[in-house]
C-alpha cells in the first residue's frame, strides 16, 4: 500500500498505540496522512488508520521501509533505538524528535547530565553500578532513595524506593542498569507541556497538576490549582529552556515536582504525553495537532484554554465487565462529559481511555470527571 495525500504531507509514527489513534482527527483535519508502523494490525492507531504497516520498531530495515514516501518521521513511544533514529536522519528522512535530543528520553543518566549541565533544577543523582555504590548514595544523601532503570520503565514500573540496604539489593536482582536519585519530599506533581518546531518558534500550554496513584497518572487538573504565577511562569520557562538547549522537535512533556523549595525536575517525555490529552477539549490546539504542526514546521497554534477548568480522569481497566455498556448511563447523566476510548482490550490497570469535563468551578469539575471514570470502570457511584 502506498500513501497519498491530495493536498497535505505524510507523517510518519513509529508505534500504533493511543497517541498515534488520537492524533488521527487533527490530521484529517489539516489534511495531513497519517501512516503508523504497528507491532500487528490488532494494536490501538492500526484500527482507525488506514495506512498501517507492521514491522519491528528494533529492525533498522523496517523502519526504512516504512520511512520511504514520508514527509516526516515521529514517534507514539521513545523505545526505538537511537542508532536507528540517527541512520533514518543519516539517510534523509526528517526526523523528529531527532536522535541527538530523543536520547534524553531514552536514557535516564544522559537526561540529568545533560540537565545539570544547563542549570535545570534536578535532584542529586549518581550512576551507581553495585548495591554497595548506591547504599554509600543513601548514607550521604539520605534514606529513603530512589533507584531507577536507565532505559526503559513508565507508569511506576522500572523505579524503586528503597528503605533499606536490603530492598537496594533487590533491585539490583532484576540485573537492569540502575542510577540513583535522592527521594524529593514533594507536596504535589506538576508537568508542562511544551511544543517547538525546527526553525525554533515555541508555545507553552498551560501547568498542569497530575495526580498518581500506584504509579500511574489517574487524573490532570487544568491548570494547576493554586499554584503560584511565578512559579507556573518558571515551569514554562523550565520547559522552553529544555527544548531549546536539547534541539527537540515536537512536543516535550516535563514532569515536575513541586516542593517547599521550588521546582524539581523528574521525568521527559518527547512525544505526546497523557498529561495534555486534556487539551483535545480543552485548548485552541490539541497537543496532537501541536505536536503535528511541528514536526512539519508549520506556525504553531495557541495553546489557551477553551474553559476555566479542565479535568480529565484516566479509565483504568477493572474486572467489572460491560464497559460499553454503561455509555448509555454517563452520556445521560452529564451531556458535557467528553469520553474517549482507545480501541484496547480491558484489562485490570490498564490505561483504555479517559474522560474529559469542563467548567468554571474546580470542585464541580472534578467530581464530574470522577465520577464518569469510575463509573465507567466499576459500575458503581461515586
Amino acid at each position: 500500500m502506498s500513501s497519498y495525500s491530495p493536498i497535505g504531507p505524510v507523517v510518519g509514527i513509529v508505534g500504533a498505540g493511543q497517541l498515534a489513534r488520537m492524533s488521527q482527527p487533527p490530521a484529517i483535519a489539516l489534511g495531513v496522512e497519517l501512516r503508523v508502523l504497528a507491532n500487528s494490525p490488532e494494536e490501538s492507531a492500526a484500527r482507525v488508520i488506514v495506512d498501517t504497516r507492521v514491522g519491528d520498531y528494533r529492525d533498522l530495515d523496517d523502519l526504512r521501509e516504512f520511512a520511504k514516501g514520508c514527509d516526516a518521521i515521529t514517534f507514539d513511544h521513545e523505545h526505538v533505538p537511537t542508532e536507528h533514529v540517527r541512520a533514518l536522519t543519516e539517510a534523509g528522512h526528517s526526523v523528529h524528535p531527532g536522535a541527538d535530543a530523543l536520547v534524553h528520553a531514552q536514557d535516564k543518566a544522559v537526561m540529568r547530565e545533560r540537565l545539570t549541565a544547563i542549570g535545570v533544577p534536578c535532584p542529586a543523582w549518581a550512576r551507581v553500578s553495585s548495591p554497595e555504590e548506591a547504599t554509600r548514595f543513601a548514607e550521604q544523601h539520605g534514606w529513603p532513595m530512589v533507584l531507577k532503570s536507565v532505559r526503559g520503565g513508565y507508569d511506576g514500573r522500572g523505579v524503586w524506593v528503597c528503605r533499606s540496604a536490603e530492598e537496594v539489593a533487590e533491585a539490583f536482582a532484576t540485573g537492569v542498569e540502575l542510577l540513583a536519585e535522592a527521594f524529593v519530599p514533594f507536596e504535589r506533581e506538576l508537568a508542562v507541556l511544551v511544543a517547538r518546531s525546527p526553525h525554533g518558534q515555541g508555545v507553552s500550554y498551560p501547568v498542569v497538576e497530575t495526580v498518581q496513584q500506584d504509579g500511574i497518572c489517574v487524573e490532570v487538573i487544568a491548570p494547576a490549582p493554586g499554584l503560584d504565577p511565578e512559579d507556573s511562569a518558571q515551569a514554562q520557562r523550565i520547559g522552553l529552556k529544555i527544548a531549546h538547549e536539547l534541539g527537540v522537535t515536537g512536543l516535550l512533556a516535563v514532569e515536575l515536582f513541586d516542593t517547599p523549595n521550588g521546582l524539581v525536575v523528574n521525568e521527559l517525555a518527547m512525544r505526546p504525553h497523557n498529561s495534555g490529552h486534556w487539551t483535545i477539549e480543552g485548548s485552541t490546539t490539541s497537543q496532537f495537532e501541536q505536536h503535528l504542526r511541528a514536526v512539519l514546521d508549520l506556525p504553531l497554534g495557541s495553546p489557551k484554554m477553551t474553559a476555566q477548568v479542565v479535568v480529565m480522569a484516566n479509565l483504568l481497566g477493572g474486572e467489572e465487565p460491560g464497559l460499553f455498556k454503561r455509555y448509555e448511563h454517563v452520556l445521560a447523566h452529564d451531556p458535557g462529559i467528553k469520553l474517549h476510548f482507545y480501541g484496547k482490550e480491558v484489562r485490570p490497570g490498564r490505561k483504555i481511555g479517559h474522560v474529559t469535563a469542563l467548567g468554571s468551578n474546580l470542585d464541580e469539575v472534578r467530581a464530574r470527571a470522577r465520577h464518569a471514570a469510575v463509573y465507567l470502570t466499576t459500575g458503581e457511584y461515586t
